[in-house]
């Protein structure tokens, strides 16, 4: 079955162009120029992934996102102007899974589509994983702390379940976006540093004192699996 991909921009010669070109790639390509229909369209539809603009009448790409993250964790590609890297960090904070900036060639988006497709229909044939409070399960795509549920992106799902299965193994920042982005970064690297921010703001996880991850100042990121020790 076709991936589907919705595209909400307000460019319409843009989304006829990738509308053909994705459709040439194989997938299901639906698009709106209004945010409002276009959130229509997710709860009517349910992609698979859903490239966003940032610039966008009736409310821009960044309240978008937020509102889409109310309610579903399906992977968001942001469509930045210009490349700003405000825009990016801004976009990754609010639970974007990566960004592009215009103007782009159509094949590194089908890349980046395909590597955020891949990391979110991956599946760890270990089942689950308990540490202390904290409850992984790879089949569903899950994590639990005390038993709530909490509403990682796919980003940082991956990011987490990257650090789980390296437990005890420090990870450099160039790994850690080798392994969950599978394509060439350019000089803005601060996206692994914003996902782990907001993965431990979830976790409820002090970095000065932490239960799951320990920064390594100046290598990277190590899981320690529960161990409260520093």
């Amino acid at each position: 079955m076709n991936s589907r991909i919705l595209i909400i921009d307000d460019d319409e010669k843009l989304n006829r162009l990738l509308t053909d070109y994705l459709g040439r790639m194989g997938f299901e390509v639906m698009t709106s120029i209004l945010p409002g229909e276009g959130l229509e369209l997710l709860e009517q539809e349910n992609p698979d992934l859903v490239i966003l603009d940032v610039m966008l009448p009736e409310m821009d790409g960044f309240e978008v996102c937020r509102t889409i993250r109310q309610s579903s964790s399906v992977p968001v590609i942001m469509l930045t102007a210009r490349g700003e890297v405000m825009d990016r960090v801004v976009g990754l904070e609010i639970g974007a899974d990566d960004y592009l900036p215009k103007p782009f060639e159509p094949r590194e988006l089908v890349a980046r589509i395909q590597s955020v497709l891949r990391r979110a229909q991956t599946k760890n044939s270990s089942g689950s994983q308990q540490y202390g409070n904290l409850s992984i399960d790879f089949h569903r795509r899950e994590v639990t702390l005390e038993e709530q549920v909490l509403p990682l992106t796919s980003n940082e799902f991956e990011c987490l379940a990257l650090l789980v299965r390296n437990t005890g193994i420090v990870l450099d920042r160039d790994k850690i976006m080798e392994e969950l982005r599978g394509i060439e970064w350019d000089a803005f690297n601060r996206s692994v540093d914003i996902t782990m921010s907001r993965l431990r703001h979830k976790l409820a996880d002090d970095p000065k004192n932490p239960r799951f991850i320990k920064t390594i100042w100046g290598t990277g990121y190590l899981f320690i699996g529960g161990d409260n020790e520093n």
